[in-house]
Parts: C-alpha cells; sequence; structure tokens
C-alpha cells in the first residue's frame, strides 16, 4: 500500500452476513498493527476455541497407566502378532525384566536406547522396557539404509542398543552395548519381573524420533513422558476407546503414530493385534487379517485406506477408522463413511505428539477439516506479523500446549527457530510450535489445512523435506543445479521427482550419472524418498525475481529422463500386457521391458497394488517377493512363465479379462511369438467381449510330441479353468484352428454346445 488511507473489511459465512468497515491513518499506524478482528472475534478464536483444559496427573508416567490396566484385568490378551500373544500379566513380566536388566546398564532418565526390531511382540516388550527403566527409546527401523542408521546413532549417542540376532549383520558400526532379545532371552528371563520404582517426570524424554531435515541430514525430536500420557489420555476419551476393543496396527514403529497404535490400546485393557511386515504391504493380506480378526479400529494413511479399498474391502459396521499422516480427500472420505462405524481425521506434527487435533467426519461435510485441538493443547492461525486472522482467511498454523516436544536434540538454533515465544501468553516460557502448515478457520470453529508454505511434503503419512534429497544430489560431481518436486500422478498419490542440470550434457547412450544418481539416493535415504524419475534440464526456470519456478518445470514424460538403461519396448504379448498395467499404476510413459519397478516410481503400497491388478486381469497370483525379485517387465514375465510352467502346459493369456459376454477362446497358432496381434483383434471385438488367447502346446521336455487329440484335450482342461460349462465361443488361426476344431468335436460329444466356431 502506497496511500495513507487504507479500507480494511470482513465478510461472515452466515445469512445475516454483515461487512464492518474501519478507515485509520496508515501513516500513524503501520499495516502489521491494523485490528484485523473485533474485541469479540478475537476472544472466540484466541480463548473459547481453545478452551481445551482437561485436568490429569502430570506426574503419571505410561508405566505406571499400564501397570494399572494389568492390575484390573491381568489374563486379558494384550498383544497378539500371527500365532502368538501376550496376556496383560506376561506383557508386563518381559517388559520388568528388560528393564531390570536396563537399569544395570546404567539406563534411566534422559539415557537414549536404539530399537532396531522388525514388527513382532519382542518389540512392543523392548519399548515398554524401555520406558520402565526411565529411558528413552529411538526407533531405528531395519529398512533403512545403513548410512542413516548411522548417522542416528551417532547423533543420539545411545549406549545401549536393542535388536534381534539376525539384523546384527545390517547394523553400521557403533560404540553401543547390544541387547538381542532374540538370543539374550536366556538372560533376561532370569531378572525380576515385578515392577520397578518409577524414576521419571512428566519433563523427561520419552523417545526420539527422526524426521527429514531440509539440510541433508535428519533430526532428532525429544518428544516428553508428559506429552505422551497427555495424548493418550485425551485419544481415549475421543475419538475413544474401550477394553472391548481390538485394534489392528500396521504402521511401522519409526512413524510416531506407531506410538498411539501401541500404546493407546494397553492403557485401556483393549487388545493390540500386530500385522506382519509382509501384510502391511499387501491390500489383499491386510483385508484377510481385518476381516479374519475382529478389529474394531484401525489407524491408517489415506494411501492405505485406498489401498485396501482397490484390495475389494467391503466395510464392517463395527470398525472405527482412523486417518492421519496426510490429507484425506472427500471421496475417500466418502466412501469409508459408507463402509464403516465412524471416521475420525487426525492431525499433528511429531514436533506435538503425534496428534494435535482431531474430528469425527460427517457426510454432511463438504470440506474435509482436521478439527478441534486436543485435550490441553492450543491452536492458532496467523498472519506473518503473529496476529490471528479471520474467519476463513489463510494464515500459518501454530500449536501450543502440553503436546509441545522440548525440540531437537542437538540443535538449539533450529528449535529457537521452529519453537517460539507465545505471543498470547504471559507465561515467558511458554511456547509455540511454527508449523509451516497453511491453515483456515472455517465458521464453525474447525480448522482446514490447505498445504505446506515451505517445501515439506507428505507422501504415503511420510514427512519429506525436499532440501535433504537436493543435498544428496549435489553430492555427484555431475550435478550443477538441483530441484526436487512432489508431483501429484493424479491417482491420489504423489511422486517425487529430481530435476538436474550437469555440468556436461548426459550423452543418451551413456546411463552412467542416472544410475550413480540413483544409488546415491539409495545409499544414504530410505525408500520412500528416492525419486521415481531423474529429469536433465539444460536450466531450471525461473521467475522474475530469480527463484525456481517450479510450476515451469516439466512433466518427467515430456522431458529428457536420465534413465538405469535405453528404452526396450516390449516384444510379447505378457509384456505389452504388463506395460499396459505398469504405466497406468504409476503413470510413467513409456515403461521399457528393462525399466526397474521401484526405480520408477513403485513402491511398497503400489507393488501391493501391481500384484492385485496383475490377479485381477490375469487371473495369475503372484506373491510380492517374486516381484521384487524380478522387478522389470521382462524378468516379471520370465518368472510367471516359469511359475505356470509348473502347473500347465497352457497358459491362459486373459487379453481382456472383462465383460458381460461369454468368452472368446482364441488359439492364435503362432508357435514363434506371443501374438501380439490378439491386442487389436480383442479391441475390434469391443469392450464387453472377454478374449482369451491361448498359445500353442508346450512341447519342451517331452520325447514325443503329442497329437491333435491330446493337444486339444489339454487346452480344454484350460478353458474350462476360465468357463466351466458351454456355451463356448471357439477360434483358431492356421494350426491353432486345427486344434479349435478338435477341441468343438470333443466338447460336443462331452455333451457341451458350442455357441460359434471360427476358422481363419
Amino acid at each position: 500500500m502506497n496511500g495513507n488511507i487504507c479500507m480494511l473489511y470482513t465478510t461472515r459465512f452466515s445469512e445475516d452476513t454483515r461487512i464492518e468497515t474501519s478507515v485509520y491513518d496508515y501513516s500513524a499506524q503501520g499495516e502489521a498493527q491494523l485490528p484485523h478482528l473485533t474485541d469479540t472475534e478475537r476472544a472466540q478464536i484466541l480463548v473459547e476455541w481453545n478452551a481445551t483444559t482437561m485436568p490429569y496427573s502430570e506426574n503419571v508416567s505410561l508405566p505406571q497407566l499400564i501397570e494399572e490396566q494389568v492390575a484390573r484385568t491381568p489374563d486379558a490378551v494384550a498383544l497378539m502378532y500371527e500365532n502368538t500373544q501376550f496376556t496383560y500379566r506376561e506383557l508386563n513380566a518381559r517388559a520388568n525384566q528388560l528393564a531390570c536388566y536396563l537399569r544395570q546398564l546404567g539406563v534411566g532418565p534422559e539415557v537414549l536406547v536404539g530399537v532396531c526390531i522388525e514388527r513382532s511382540l519382542e518389540l512392543v516388550v523392548a519399548l515398554l522396557g524401555i520406558l520402565k527403566a526411565g529411558g528413552a527409546y529411538v526407533p531405528l527401523d531395519p529398512a533403512y539404509p545403513a548410512e542413516r542408521i548411522a548417522f542416528m546413532l551417532s547423533d543420539a549417542q545411545v549406549p545401549v542398543l536393542i535388536t534381534q540376532q539376525h539384523l546384527l549383520e545390517r547394523l553400521p558400526a557403533h560404540q553401543a552395548h547390544v541387547v538381542c532379545m532374540d538370543t539374550d532371552a536366556s538372560l533376561l528371563a532370569q531378572q525380576n519381573d515385578a515392577n520397578l520404582m518409577h524414576i521419571t517426570s512428566a519433563g523427561n524424554v520419552a523417545y526420539v524420533i527422526y524426521t527429514s531435515g531440509s539440510t541433508g541430514r535428519p533430526k532428532g525430536v525429544q518428544v516428553l513422558q508428559g506429552s505422551l500420557v497427555n495424548l493418550l489420555l485425551s485419544m481415549r476419551h475421543q475419538p475413544g476407546l474401550t477394553a472391548e476393543d481390538r485394534l489392528l496396527a500396521i504402521t511401522t514403529f519409526s512413524f510416531d503414530i506407531a506410538a498411539l497404535e501401541l500404546f493407546l490400546p494397553l492403557i485401556v485393557g483393549a487388545s493390540v493385534i500386530i500385522a506382519s511386515q509382509d501384510v502391511v504391504k499387501n491390500g489383499a493380506a491386510l483385508l484377510d487379517v481385518l476381516n479374519r480378526s475382529d478389529v474394531t479400529v484401525m489407524q491408517a494413511t489415506p494411501v492405505t485406506w485406498q489401498m485396501l479399498l482397490a484390495a475389494g474391502w467391503q466395510g464392517s459396521s463395527r470398525l472405527k477408522v482412523l486417518t492421519g499422516g496426510e490429507a484425506l480427500s472427500l471421496s475417500l472420505a466418502r466412501q469409508l463413511l459408507a463402509r464403516a462405524a465412524s471416521v475420525w481425521n487426525l492431525y499433528g506434527p511429531t514436533e506435538t505428539t503425534i496428534y494435535s487435533s482431531g474430528c469425527r467426519i460427517e457426510q454432511t461435510d463438504t470440506v474435509i477439516p482436521i478439527g478441534r485441538p486436543i485435550a490441553n493443547t492450543t491452536m492458532y492461525i496467523l498472519d506473518e506479523h503473529l496476529q490471528p486472522v479471520p474467519i476463513g482467511v489463510a494464515g500459518e498454523l501454530y500449536i501450543g500446549g502440553d503436546g509441545l516436544a522440548r525440540g531437537y536434540l542437538h540443535r538449539p538454533e533450529l528449535t529457537s527457530e521452529k519453537f517460539i515465544q507465545h505471543p498470547f501468553e504471559r507465561d515467558a516460557h511458554a511456547r509455540l510450535y511454527k508449523t509451516g502448515d497453511l491453515a483456515r478457520y472455517l465458521p464453525d470453529g474447525r480448522i482446514q489445512c490447505l498445504g505446506r508454505i515451505d517445501s515439506q511434503v507428505k507422501i504415503r503419512g511420510f514427512r519429506i523435506e525436499l532440501g535433504e534429497i537436493e543435498a544428496q544430489l549435489v553430492f555427484h560431481l555431475q550435478v550443477r543445479q538441483c530441484v526436487v518436486v512432489a508431483r501429484d500422478n493424479g491417482a491420489g498419490d504423489k511422486q517425487l521427482v529430481a530435476y538436474v542440470v550437469l555440468r556436461e550434457k548426459q550423452d543418451t547412450t551413456d546411463n552412467t550419472t542416472g544410475t550413480e544418481l540413483r544409488e546415491l539416493v539409495q545409499k544414504a535415504l530410505p525408500d520412500y524418498m528416492m525419486p521415481s524419475a531423474f529429469v536433465e534440464l539444460d536450466a531450471l526456470p525461473q521467475t522474475p525475481n530469480g527463484k525456481v519456478d517450479r510450476l515451469a518445470l516439466p512433466a518427467p514424460e515430456t522431458a529428457r529422463q536420465l534413465v538405469d538403461k535405453p528404452f526396450v519396448a516390449p516384444t510379447t504379448l505378457g509384456q505389452l500386457q504388463l506395460q499396459h498395467i505398469w504405466e497406468e499404476l504409476l503413470d510413467v510413459r513409456p515403461i521399457g521391458v528393462h525399466d526397474n519397478f521401484f526405480h520408477i516410481g513403485g513402491h511398497s503400497l503400489l507393488a501391493a497394488k501391481l500384484v492385485e491388478r496383475i490377479e485381477q486381469e490375469s487371473g495369475k497370483r503372484i506373491s510380492l517377493a517374486t516381484l521384487f525379485a524380478a522387478p522389470t517387465i521382462e524378468q516379471l514375465v520370465l518368472a510367471m512363465q516359469t511359475e505356470e510352467e509348473k502347473s500347465s502346459r497352457i497358459p491362459l493369456v486373459p487379453v481382456q479379462a472383462a465383460g458381460s459376454k461369454s468368452p472368446f477362446f482364441y488359439l492364435h497358432g503362432a508357435w514363434d511369438s506371443d501374438a501380439f496381434y490378439c491386442f487389436q483383434l480383442s479391441k475390434r471385438l469391443g469392450p464387453d467381449q472377454p478374449f482369451y488367447a491361448l498359445p500353442p502346446y508346450d512341447f519342451t521336455g517331452l520325447q514325443v510330441a503329442p497329437s491333435i487329440e491330446e493337444m486339444a484335450t489339454a487346452h480344454i482342461q484350460a478353458i474350462r479353468a476360465v468357463q466351466p460349462q458351454g456355451p463356448y465361443l471357439l477360434g483358431g488361426f492356421c494350426n491353432g484352428g486345427l486344434i479349435a476344431y478338435e477341441m468343438a468335436r470333443q466338447l460336443v460329444m462331452q455333451g457341451e454346445e458350442i455357441e460359434r466356431l471360427v476358422l481363419v
């Protein structure tokens, strides 16, 4: 504003809309001092909507809450994992024994203990044992690269590391005393299993979670004992959990919301069902566990709920759905509402202890809010001058209250930057956490999150600083500049794309740089931070003020990509079919038969979707292990053929499985190819006509070639697996026609009807 007069008005979203205008002498009062709100509005936003006080004993620790529940229901089932389970009594005793041993090793308040254990009952024993000893746990995901685990061990300076024997070889060099939950089981069993004296206070650290850092190194968030207790007691009340509930825990324990899954049920007497790593990654397997285990509560990111829907989940009238970690779309919310007893959307950064707000989603909601602050928590939407903004106006979200973390481990400057002095409290020690999230108030006081202000993104629930990926890429001597962005793939998922400017232009026949960049990221960062594409640019586009114009960056499929291997097109029917599925799932085109699924945007959740799609469209079931072992189209087709050859010499190819008409079984007769033309022929017949291609009989390994009659019999067995009874539609080309004719003859002799026989 350049003049001396400023007019400011606000509107309200109600029928009695009124416009208030005020005129001020701008030369006397700076823009930052202009009152955006009336006193009534200010009181409503700052006080009324933050009236969240809920009394609780700040001196009660999480282990004490669990021990109280153990005393109430000692023989109730606390934990279940596959075919094993612990009662509350058994869990408490094992955790006490571990805690007793840890105390002997010097573990107590403010002592950090590393935990590198796969999903199991022992994982919960380890976490609870550390807390009972008075220490704080540091999750180290076994799936993380060794370089990242090494940094976390070094930064946290853990004197003790709890793990499993088979994971030792994966761990980098360290100085910590190692406790193996399996091989040291007899040693732990000799310890006292009675409850220990509690020696911690609310101000002691409960755990340190490492999150992505913009400087290129992760940062450890120190969450306090009292903050964790406050969160659990608030969640016990709303969304609510009782002793009758069975919660399915699916979250990796390096993700902070896993603490809610594992500990909340244990303070109310409920049961925790821990899903295995294989189940978590596979929609069909997860669906099976969900249906078989009588689950009443499940927490997951929106991407996981989408995976369940894709697997055919029909819902449960008893299930309480909790969703968080990333934005929930309106369309997904409505699908969940139609299938569950209730749907709760939860929000919170790691720095404010898992969740800071939440609300139940209703059918009448036209936008998806993150709700109101939980107990003993305050939330403010402020402008750049730390003044509250009016209802409906976007501002940055700040969070205060009992959930605030102590700060970042060994990072005082960053702590001071992100945890600021509270502008509305008289207590000089009161702080607010600066989230970096853009938000606005809805008329009813609920908050809607609008996205990020900075370059941080969330993908599949994981918080990612794009700068951390960029910092790794610039280590490469060939990279002059780079920028990483998260692009929406149009299917409700985001993909990371790295744009690089090289010091020397990449030779189109040389794939060294693309391979090296991928290996550089793979070595240092978790797999969820791997870009799906590396795009080479001559220069990064810029805005008029000299900043990178991210909106002008080209889509990967229209730009020059740094690929691991040259593009090779499909040459067989099976390869072409897989290419169609991959391109649709990954939203990457074209995909060659040598492209690695996990190098072009694939991840564990998409891998599960791919397995399901292959089964839906081809009727062939493959395991995730097969995909991980054969991650290219060429390799996967060969692996699938190998599996088929074990059970059949007539591998049916469902060129078009969908459609309401009777399927057309076509013997293409091509001995030396995969009969590509079947795809075009199927299209000519229309989308409602199922079309199955049958290759010639495989003579491999046979000393005597079978007769036409024998081959026809084998083909009949193959088509009956799809259509047990007639009338049948048969067709054949060349020698395939001879076999089709014999098939028709045999089927008629068996009393079946042949609707049509087409011979070419």
